[in-house]
């Protein structure tokens, strides 16, 4: 896998084969590199100087286009531990670790933590394993514990033929985008 676009255009970041352990019953699926470019033609003018938040990280392929592209921070959410210790050896090799942090634990148990340290993002970017039903418990907890800015956009990746929820508390489902078995939903707040 490699970046795009940006400052890390062309790094390698590394390869399937190391994101495809399986952890119990989840198996890594890394977002491609098509639906990648798509998502940062969806955030064109948005990512530069804003705070990304990658939720189920996995490669973090995602999150390190977003540095790559500008953000200003990139905070990375992956439960299972050997993704992660991958994940941060990356963040270490490209030196992304000054404007990244990594927190090795359940998506749900850290955004009540970041809202606890009053923590918001502008672009929130969740690829749960797609049959987990996980977008549907998360998109709630992202607006209910206020983590997202006000202005800011929530992007869901899920399978094409999953049906996302119109609205989750204020959030409410502005487009979606299909390519392939690969679906994005992008969420605003609705004031």
């Amino acid at each position: 896998m490699r970046i795009s676009a940006g400052e890390f255009k062309g790094r390698k970041i590394g390869s399937k084969k190391l994101f495809s352990m399986k952890a119990g019953k989840d198996e890594i699926r890394p977002t491609s590199a098509k639906v990648r470019e798509a998502l940062f033609d969806i955030l064109r003018g948005e990512v530069e100087g804003a705070s990304f938040l990658d939720l189920y990280a996995g490669s973090g392929a995602v999150g390190i286009e977003a540095a790559s592209r500008g953000a200003d921070s990139v905070v990375f959410v992956e439960s299972v531990r050997s993704r992660a210790k991958a994940l941060n050896d990356m963040l270490n090799k490209i030196g992304l670790a000054g404007r990244a942090a990594l927190h090795c634990e359940q998506a749900e148990i850290f955004i009540r933590r970041a809202s606890g340290c009053r923590e918001a993002f502008d672009i929130i970017f969740a690829d749960p394993p797609y049959a987990s039903g996980e977008i549907e418990k998360i998109l709630p907890l992202i607006d209910e514990y206020g983590i997202l800015t006000e202005h800011g956009i929530v992007l869901c990746e899920h399978a094409s033929k999953v049906t996302v929820p119109a609205y989750a508390g204020r959030l409410k489902l502005k487009k979606q985008y299909r390519y392939g078995d690969t679906g994005l939903a992008l969420y605003r707040i609705e004031n």
